[in-house]
């Protein structure tokens, strides 16, 4: 693991999705969604990763391995009302998705502009 993705925090079990959703009333959310097995993902994933100190800035992050846990997206598609891409980003506030985008259209600097 990066020096950077110390900062990320492991999405693996469900009930991590209501402790999110508490401290997305203290400071906003990121969940970012990620197949190890897509190319894509894999670009999202490292142009997340090199923005890591400009994001912690703005974001709390939480990365979700969806090889691995499939459940747990799934129950955020239906929590959050968002269809499930991958990979995709949620920024959450106050409880509620504020951002949501997928695949090329990722992009930490649109994350910031959320909160500046």
């Amino acid at each position: 693991m990066s020096t950077t993705q110390k900062s990320w925090i492991a999405l693996q079990e469900p009930k991590q999705l209501k402790e999110i959703i508490d401290r997305s009333f203290q400071q906003p959310v990121l969940i970012f969604k990620h197949s190890t097995s897509c190319g894509i993902s894999h670009a999202a994933h490292h142009h997340l990763e090199k923005n890591t100190p400009k994001l912690a800035e703005v974001v709390e992050f939480y990365y979700l391995d969806l090889l691995r846990f499939r459940n747990i997206s799934n129950q955020i598609a239906q929590d959050f009302n968002v269809i499930h891409q991958s990979p995709q980003i949620l920024v959450l506030k106050n409880g509620k998705v504020s951002f949501h985008t997928s695949h090329h259209a990722i992009d930490a600097e649109q994350v910031i502009k959320q909160f500046t």
